[in-house]
């Protein structure tokens, strides 16, 4: 008995050792590849994948029964910890000046990458050095660097009559995004169409990126909000608030920017691989708003908006004509608060948020029940029904109601408004099966 236990102790060695060897001896080994390990992405909190009831958890004071429960299933993302904030997306439109200052105007090929040796460039396009940027800001008005003081970037600025007390101010009508990026639902419905080219699938667009900073006063009658027009987005006081004035399609073009800006400057010692950045749908957003509770109706838990002290758990509007209660007029820093048990904050009130998915009354009874969406890529000349995208959380103008994890509503994607933000959204690849979270 013991000679049968050493032989397949033997066999098993042999077996084993001939896998792990792996050589070219004809067995199935896989390609060569790098490994991978997830990473939280910075600002970002992992959650977890699971099945929850979406949809009213209280009853539907307003009737209108565009929430009805359903028992559905999101996979495991990373989502940005806080909304995005001025001063994050400040970043992008600053990234934006630049790129159009260096390629249009002031034309110094100090800011360009050089070729390497013996590379072929057939297109001749050239790539900026932003490495080079950071260290010599374009727009800064030292003189010597080829930047703000130069003559050449004067045209970067209002002119003439549009100047005010003859100031250098940034002309933010040149500031447009270009990007493309495919539909792949588009794909999938005309996959066996034969007349149909890859080019047919590809979506482009070009976005002014530039915030709606006149939303504080289109937004409301007769209110005398002009301060907020003149600092929220250019004052450093409100760096750490939620960007507003921002439309659907301005977050989505922030989202494509934030995908390529992480792979220019992805350390290969540490690969940071995941899907792009996006807006997160309708689903993820309830569920990770949620926080992993089961049939409650705030992100904090709870039927009530007060603690057991009697404070305001968000920023709202309290009562007719009182926004100040909840300890703000407007908005507030996007960690104030506490947050849910994933570790969000604001997903209820502060701002009310963008979401990817499009606005459809009856879109429950039709979805899937494993990552649900309904999502639709409106033309230019579809009519505005069409260009309906749900936003959910509430804002601080907003009554309670709107606050409840299952309330929805919609904006068009075009339109911005004082008091819609964002945050954005990265799937996690891959799942370990020691992962019980």
């Amino acid at each position: 008995m013991k000679q049968i236990y050493f032989l397949i102790a033997i066999l098993a060695c042999g077996i084993l050792s001939g896998c792990s060897k792996g050589g070219d001896r004809g067995e199935l080994t896989g390609i060569p590849q790098r490994s991978f390990r997830a990473e939280v992405p910075f600002g970002m909190v992992y959650i977890p994948g699971g099945s929850f009831l979406m949809g009213q958890t209280d009853q539907d004071v307003t009737f209108s029964q565009i929430a009805q429960t359903k028992q559905v299933t999101v996979g495991p993302f990373f989502m940005d910890q806080t909304e995005i904030t001025n001063s994050q997306y400040k970043q992008f439109v600053n990234w934006v000046r630049d790129s159009i200052a260096i390629t249009n105007f002031l034309g110094d090929e100090k800011y360009y990458l050089k070729p390497q040796k013996g590379a072929s460039n057939p297109s001749g396009k050239k790539y900026i050095n932003w490495a080079y940027v950071k260290k010599y800001p374009v727009m800064s008005p030292k003189k010597g660097n080829g930047g703000g003081g130069s003559q050449k970037l004067q045209g970067m600025y209002y002119q003439g009559d549009d100047r005010v007390f003859d100031r250098n101010e940034l002309d933010v009508r040149l500031l447009k995004y270009n990007y493309a990026l495919m539909v792949y639902r588009n794909a999938a419905n005309y996959k066996d169409d034969k007349t149909k080219k890859r080019s047919d699938f590809i979506f482009r667009d070009t976005v002014p990126v530039y915030p709606d900073t006149l939303v504080w006063l289109s937004d409301f009658s007769y209110a005398a909000n002009e301060p907020m027009v003149e600092g929220y987005f250019s004052h450093p006081a409100y760096r750490n608030y939620p960007v507003v004035g921002v439309t659907w399609r301005q977050a989505r073009a922030f989202n494509v920017w934030r995908s390529r800006y992480n792979d220019a400057y992805k350390d290969s010692r540490h690969l940071a691989h995941r899907l792009p950045y996006a807006l997160p749908t309708e689903a993820e957003f309830e569920y990770a708003a949620r926080g992993g509770r089961i049939g409650t109706d705030y992100p904090w838990g709870g039927p009530y908006i007060k603690n057991a002290k009697g404070c305001l758990l968000a920023n709202f509007k309290p009562g007719r004509g009182n926004y100040t209660d909840d300890g703000a007029a407007y908005t507030v820093n996007v960690k104030s608060y506490f947050p849910n048990d994933y570790g969000l904050y604001n997903m209820a009130g502060n701002v009310a948020e963008w979401t990817a998915s499009a606005f459809d009354e009856s879109a429950s009874t039709f979805v899937h029940d494993l990552a649900p969406t309904f999502d639709y890529e409106a033309k230019a000349s579809d009519p505005p029904v069409l260009k309906r995208k749900v936003v959910r959380g509430g804002s601080w103008k907003d009554v309670g109601y709107f606050l409840q994890n299952s309330s929805r509503t919609y904006e068009y994607q075009d339109t911005a408004k004082s008091y819609i933000g964002f945050r954005c959204v990265t799937h996690y690849l891959g799942r370990d099966i020691k992962d019980k979270r």
